[in-house]
């Protein structure tokens, strides 16, 4: 056997030395499936994976509440998995800049600095649902990342926006392209998220209702964030609004949720 094949044996046999350690108990993850994931049409290998993902994402991950939030198990669980979902056919290491999930009980203040037209530069409290750092922790607020205020046909999952920006800092800098896989084109990601992003501006400008968020407007990093919110949560939207970005998240992910959902009749 070659080397490189040694090393993939190693490496199975030790994935699945830590799996029946860490492995998520069977009837938690059905309470984790139950409250976060049914909505997503996932088949039977699809679930197995994401059980296996979620399981090896908590053994590397801490999760702590704040402000006096206990965080239990299922919503660690219910953490994991969405955040999982978005890597469900990449790999974990995509993570490996999250070390720490901070989850409030609800939105939480951070102070932000904002340059008014005459270039002074103010520091204003803000209060956010999520956010995510270059080299800090992720922060939920749980009120509204929990599984029954979140998704539900409305396009919007803080989890998943929050994850997304992570996987987008991965090339160094939170600018809406993350580092693409091998026989993606960089021109073809730019034309269709640059003029996707024009045409939303244009239409907030003219009051124009929008399939993604108004917030996706802001820059490209949450342009890219949005509109991974859009493609799981509600593709066939995205799909008819943007088809060009969903194309490109369609690749990028290695996952097509619109074909999934008519599947299953969604």
């Amino acid at each position: 056997m070659t080397m490189p094949g040694l090393w993939h044996r190693w490496q199975r046999r030790r994935r699945a030395r830590r799996l029946r350690r860490f492995r998520i108990p069977a009837a938690r993850w059905r309470r984790v499936e139950r409250q976060a994931l049914t909505r997503y049409g996932l088949n039977v290998r699809e679930r197995t994976r994401l059980h296996e993902l979620a399981s090896l994402f908590l053994r590397t991950k801490t999760i702590v509440g704040a402000d006096g939030l206990q965080v239990n198990e299922v919503m660690r669980g219910v953490i994991a998995a969405q955040a999982c979902l978005l890597i469900l056919n990449l790999d974990l290491s995509d993570y490996d800049g999250v070390h720490e999930i901070i989850v409030y009980p609800g939105s939480f203040m951070v102070a932000h600095e904002v340059v008014d037209e005459s270039g002074v530069v103010h520091v204003e409290p803000r209060a956010l649902t999520g956010e995510a750092w270059g080299e800090g922790p992720l922060i939920l607020g749980w009120a509204d990342a929990r599984p029954d205020v979140q998704g539900s046909g409305t396009g919007h999952n803080v989890i998943l926006h929050e994850f997304a920006h992570k996987l987008d800092m991965n090339n160094g800098v939170a600018n809406g392209m993350p580092p693409l896989h091998a026989g993606m084109d960089r021109r073809a990601w730019t034309a269709a998220f640059s003029a996707a992003f024009e045409r939303l501006q244009t239409r907030l400008r003219h009051h124009h209702k929008t399939v993604l968020d108004p917030y996706a407007a802001e820059n490209p990093a949450e342009f890219f964030a949005v509109a991974t919110e859009a493609f799981f949560e509600t593709p066939r939207a995205l799909k008819r609004a943007c088809p060009e970005v969903y194309d490109q998240l369609r690749r990028y992910y290695r996952q097509d949720p619109l074909a999934r959902s008519e599947l299953h009749g969604r």
